[in-house]
């Protein structure tokens, strides 16, 4: 049996003309010709004997229970657990991709899971449900259109880890069925999408401006790469429309970046992710820097500063924090605590 052939569903997000089919889905707008088989840019979505299909539907690179602090995601269900797994493919070509060996890649193995599986293993052990992430999951938009649901009508969660390149009227779909998002937001510069990403800065500002008036939770996650996105001025930029756009609660993930796929710069230096964080949290309250051993991932309150939430590593204290509030002085924390 094929890949994506474990189960019929139609495509969605396909638009028929007179040239053949073209894809919806996201700004790329792959067309295929008429009669054809192929892949899209994606390679989960295509045209076989020229109509619309899914080669990608529902295999999984990866399934693994991990902590939602590695998602990204601090300020959401703070020391749960939750199944991660996502398609083998992409719709950005970035330079410097961490995953490139699953998201770059033709030839990688995967499993198929159907969605009854996966609402059942996501709920199972200490895992809160499900989290589509490692590539990039709005690729996989009809695979999530049959799982979230599922998986929360079991009392799951579902987290969407994503480089936020998907159209309007699907990603208003997905916020539907969906509880928390991190977006990667790669550079405040048009240029360094086009000439790194093969992408749009403005499509994932939309994206990252309806996340924040919608009912998810929203975190985002920015990776430095000496530079090429390391300009405190556009920081300055960057922080000024994020705080507001989507509110200076709105957290901040400064990654560091390492050598790989075709980028070769050198790592992104301490000094430099500190200067960041120094001039981000001028406008935003809870920025915090990822994949470096800093004792600065901890939560404080933004009203008394008192620590709400304590990590080290993937340990989680919330001892700080009683129903959603500041122990100390009862302010309410821009904290997902429960669902």
């Amino acid at each position: 049996m094929e890949k994506g052939q474990h189960m019929m569903r139609d495509p969605e997000w396909f638009m028929e003309d007179e040239k053949g089919w073209k894809c919806l889905l996201c700004p790329r707008g792959c067309s295929f010709k008429s009669n054809s088989s192929t892949l899209g840019h994606c390679r989960v979505r295509g045209l076989k004997d020229g109509k619309p299909y899914l080669p990608g539907y529902g295999e999984c690179v990866s399934l693994i229970v991990d902590p939602i602090e590695k998602k990204p995601l601090y300020h959401f269900l703070p020391g749960s657990s939750i199944l991660s797994t996502g398609p083998a493919g992409c719709n950005l070509t970035c330079d410097f991709c961490q995953n490139w060996s699953i998201s770059q890649i033709r030839s990688v193995p995967t499993r198929y899971i159907s969605p009854d599986d996966l609402a059942v293993m996501s709920m199972t052990g200490k895992s809160r449900g499900i989290a589509f992430t490692y590539t990039e999951p709005t690729i996989w938009f009809e695979y999530i259109a049959d799982s979230a649901p599922l998986v929360r009508s079991r009392g799951g969660v579902v987290v969407m880890v994503s480089n936020g390149e998907i159209n309007l009227d699907p990603l208003l779909q997905l916020i539907e069925i969906t509880d928390a998002w991190n977006i990667d937001l790669k550079s405040w510069s048009d240029d360094f999408y086009k000439r790194l990403c093969g992408g749009r800065r403005d499509t994932v500002l939309q994206t990252i401006k309806t996340l924040a008036a919608s009912s998810c939770h929203l975190e985002i996650t920015f990776l430095i790469i000496p530079e090429e996105n390391d300009d405190p001025v556009e920081w300055k930029e960057m922080a000024q429309w994020i705080s507001g756009e989507c509110g200076a609660d709105t957290v901040l993930h400064i990654s560091r970046y390492f050598p790989r796929y075709k980028l070769r710069q050198e790592s992104t230096g301490i000094e430099t992710l500190l200067k960041a964080r120094e001039i981000f949290s001028e406008k935003l309250h809870h920025v915090y820097i990822g994949n470096v051993s800093l004792e600065k991932s901890n939560t404080f309150c933004s009203s008394c500063g008192a620590l709400c939430i304590e990590r080290s590593a993937w340990f989680v204290s919330t001892e700080g924090m009683l129903n959603g509030k500041c122990v100390s002085c009862g302010h309410v924390l821009s904290i997902v605590h429960e669902i």
